[in-house]
């Protein structure tokens, strides 16, 4: 998925720097399997990263734990095959949200331009910040539309949405399995859609589903309320 972001006065740039958070601690290469366990429970994750004084040595699981029978041995002591991944500070959070994606992770260690550790991301940080990006909870409507990939124009589509008196907070482009279609969602700060979508179509463009405020805001609200009560916010 591609996703597009346009500027809003409510909504700052994001880079990984500012998604670390202080309350999940690393682990020490003094500390037992035992220990790194109990701390994925607390905080409900399910790696961890282990630090040397500001040398990142890599993350641990608790499958990494377990599979080695480590629970009761410091894990400097042990040979482990860590996996080490990481972004810098300055990295966007478009490219933490394709490492986490792409790796499965629970949290994704950061680093500074000296390669020290500076601190974690935990998903669930991830997905309230993202939420916050996408402009989910601003009030407005959604427009999916469908079209070949040849075909696709953010300027005239952000063109059709300005002339009737609206702003794009968010643009999601998601290619289509086995096809040369796209589909391009919008996110409008506008919650009467009628004339945007009369547009749309006087431009010939397939409109695949829309959403007035009224429609979905609160299931929507709902949803991602129940989703991070889920994973214990």
């Amino acid at each position: 998925m591609h996703i597009r972001t346009y500027a809003h006065p409510h909504i700052k740039l994001m880079l990984a720097k500012d998604l670390i958070t202080d309350e999940i601690p690393p682990l020490k290469t003094s500390d037992t399997g035992l220990m790194a366990i109990n701390w994925m429970d607390e905080f409900k994750v399910s790696q961890l990263p282990i630090v040397k004084k500001h040398e990142y040595l890599g993350l641990i699981s608790d499958t990494d734990i377990l599979d080695l029978n480590i629970t009761d041995e410091q894990l400097g002591k042990n040979k482990l095959s860590l996996l080490r991944p990481f972004v810098f500070e300055s990295q966007h959070i478009y490219e933490v949200i394709k490492m986490v994606s792409s790796m499965k992770l629970t949290v994704l260690p950061v680093l500074n331009e000296h390669q020290h550790y500076v601190g974690l991301i935990p998903t669930a940080t991830l997905i309230h910040q993202f939420a916050t990006l996408a402009a989910t909870r601003e009030p407005g409507g959604i427009i999916v539309l469908e079209m070949n990939v040849h075909d696709y124009s953010m300027t005239q589509i952000a063109q059709i949405v300005e002339g009737n008196d609206a702003k794009i907070l968010s643009c999601y482009m998601n290619s289509l399995a086995d096809s040369t279609k796209i589909e391009v969602t919008l996110k409008l700060n506008k919650e009467d859609l009628s004339a945007i979508l009369q547009t749309f179509y006087r431009y010939n463009y397939t409109v695949k589903a829309s959403f007035h405020q009224s429609e979905f805001s609160d299931d929507m609200k709902n949803r991602f309320d129940s989703f991070m009560n889920y994973i214990n916010i």
